[in-house]
């Protein structure tokens, strides 16, 4: 009796006609190519921990394979820490919108920086170059020596100066977490030479930038962000090559920085909508960051020329009076959410970052991150402008009795 025929399988994406057409047609059917012909109209959720095995000689050998190459499990899937077919999907479709291979899905984003840089590690290269500002977690990892890295912080023209026979890898976050410095990208990959180039694109998404195009062989994007894009959802991916996928499968299995199926289908119906949600914030952001540059309680802004739905602005006057003067507007951590959110991040996303690295990144004391939802442009500004005004009384938490 053949049982495994009744086992849910891979979608396998190299089998799979990829989605023609523009980036928001590719959003929309990547990933879910093969549903119609499973008789199935939205993406199945594959929440088991693990599968039936009635064929444990076959299983031990592809287990085999797997710890040896790392290659993309086909047929029937093992255990949820090697790979989930609704992950699979979300990585297939996250590939084929930055114009990659593969992508491999993590928890977090840092679990995917993670895994970049012990496969590396593996490899006996630790040495790292980059150029701030890089996200804070993101320099604290490399900076402390958590992993075993040395790092090499310079600007885009001394890249060059700073390879060594041992380094791993060059990191660059273009816009930049939270000044939103641009990079050169294609100048930045000349200067690599044969190390891999590492670009995190989270502010940028493919729908902005796709790095492959300019020389990157590694993107990287705290998921959470842009492409779940509703504030409930935590993940990371790295796109690559196919070559470089099979060593963060193998960190993956091995560490269990995995991606929970639930949030891979929460991510893979974020896709569907982030070419719309990312033209619509950018639309609104470049509207702010205009107004805020001809305000005067406003010192400089800082909006990149690439577009995007963050906006980094630095005041005149107090700005935890600003965070907290806001009342529309959500004062928290995080990004790319369909609503509004501003945080300072010398007090939280870069705190960790030692206080003169800030200063040397740009990253000054009056500098306030606001990421742009998808409110009317005229309702933000409102908040904003009164917050920027000075203190007001925060509302009643609780409505008076009413009259009788």
């Amino acid at each position: 009796m053949d049982t495994t025929r009744h086992l849910p399988s891979f979608p396998d994406g190299h089998d799979l006609p990829e989605t023609p057409g523009a980036l928001a047609t590719r959003a929309v059917h990547a990933g879910r190519e093969d549903l119609a012909a499973l008789g199935l109209h939205a993406a199945p959720l594959d929440l088991s921990t693990t599968y039936p095995s009635p064929d444990s000689r076959d299983e031990g050998a592809r287990l085999d394979a797997f710890a040896t190459t790392g290659a993309e499990l086909t047929g029937p899937p093992v255990y949820a820490r090697l790979g989930n077919p609704t992950v699979a999907r979300f990585e297939r479709a996250l590939a084929r919108l930055e114009g990659t291979e593969s992508a491999v899905a993590f928890a977090s984003g840092m679990a995917a920086l993670t895994a970049v840089v012990l496969a590396r590690s593996a490899a006996g290269l630790r040495h790292v170059v980059a150029i701030r500002p890089l996200y804070g977690c993101s320099d604290h990892l490399l900076d402390s020596g958590l992993l075993g890295t040395e790092v090499t912080w310079t600007e885009p023209d001394g890249v060059a100066a700073a390879i060594r026979p041992d380094t791993a890898l060059v990191m660059v976050e273009t816009p930049a977490n939270p000044t939103l410095r641009e990079i050169d990208l294609r100048a930045v990959a000349a200067a690599c030479g044969e190390v891999p180039l590492l670009v995190d694109n989270t502010f940028a998404t493919p729908v902005l930038q796709r790095p492959v195009e300019h020389g990157a062989r590694l993107v990287l994007h705290s998921a959470t962000k842009y492409l779940g894009g509703h504030g409930d959802v935590l993940g990371g991916v790295v796109a690559c090559d196919e070559e470089f996928a099979r060593d963060l499968r193998r960190v993956r299995f091995a560490t269990g920085g995995v991606l929970h199926p639930l949030a891979g289908y929460l991510l893979l119906r974020g896709l569907a909508t982030l070419p719309v949600r990312v033209r619509a914030q950018s639309a609104s952001a470049a509207e702010l960051a205009r107004r805020l540059a001809a305000d005067p309680r406003v010192s400089r802004v800082h909006y990149p020329a690439i577009g995007g739905a963050m906006v980094s602005f630095e005041v005149a006057g107090d700005p935890h009076e600003v965070i907290a003067g806001v009342r529309l507007i959500t004062p928290a951590v995080s990004l790319g959410s369909v609503d509004t959110l501003i945080q300072h991040p010398g007090s939280i996303s870069h705190r960790i970052v030692d206080e003169d690295d800030r200063r040397a990144g740009g990253i000054s004391e009056r500098l306030l991150r606001m990421s742009v939802g998808l409110e009317d442009v005229e309702d933000v500004w409102q908040d904003l402008d009164a917050a920027l005004s000075g203190p007001r009384s925060r509302p009643r938490t609780r409505p008076e009795p009413a009259a009788r």
